[in-house]
């Protein structure tokens, strides 16, 4: 993994994170500390693999970019920039992988969504955190969220705010095949 760092007309490529800490520390403006040392080490040995950004002063940024490239032109090509799929597939959770996964069964959604309510004192309305489990015939994961949404969306509010199918609200398991 090498790492891509940019301060205003300022860029290299590096192989390890010394070479980008000694990098930074040549640029006076940037004031390295043992602070930003640690952060940097950190982000460097995460699997996080957007581009990290830190701030020198107001409205001023230097950049690491994490990158699979061997040298500064195929960088600047876009070439090799994400990392290998076999490491993407690895970060993909498991629920994700599911959801599309095509089972035709019976499948059990549980969903929190946010509910638009009228409080009967006042005649206002507010949003209250709902949970909601339903059992359906469903061909996928998302063909049970989307089963769920439709029905919910004709019998509650329209300003009623449901959750991604990706999200963290919303959960599914398959119960077996139907008949």
């Amino acid at each position: 993994m090498n790492l891509y760092l940019r301060y205003f007309d300022k860029e290299i490529l590096v192989n390890n994170v010394d070479d980008a800490i000694a990098f930074l520390a040549d640029i006076p403006e940037i004031g390295m500390n043992p602070v930003l040392e640690n952060d940097i080490r950190a982000y460097c040995d995460s699997d996080v693999y957007y581009p990290k950004r830190y701030k020198v002063r107001s409205r001023v940024y230097f950049i690491i970019i994490k990158t699979e490239a061997a040298t500064m032109m195929d960088f600047k090509e876009k070439r090799a920039v994400h990392p290998p799929i076999e490491t993407r597939e690895k970060a993909m959770t498991p629920t994700l992988a599911r959801l599309n996964e095509e089972v035709p069964g019976w499948y059990e959604g549980a969903l929190d969504f946010k509910r638009v309510l009228m409080v009967p004192g006042t005649g206002k309305f507010q949003y209250r955190d709902t949970h909601f489990v339903a059992q359906c015939k469903a061909m996928s994961g998302i063909d049970c969220y989307n089963r769920i949404v439709d029905y919910l969306r004709g019998r509650v509010d329209e300003r009623s705010q449901f959750p991604s199918a990706k999200g963290k609200n919303f959960k599914f398991r398959y119960l077996g095949h139907c008949k």
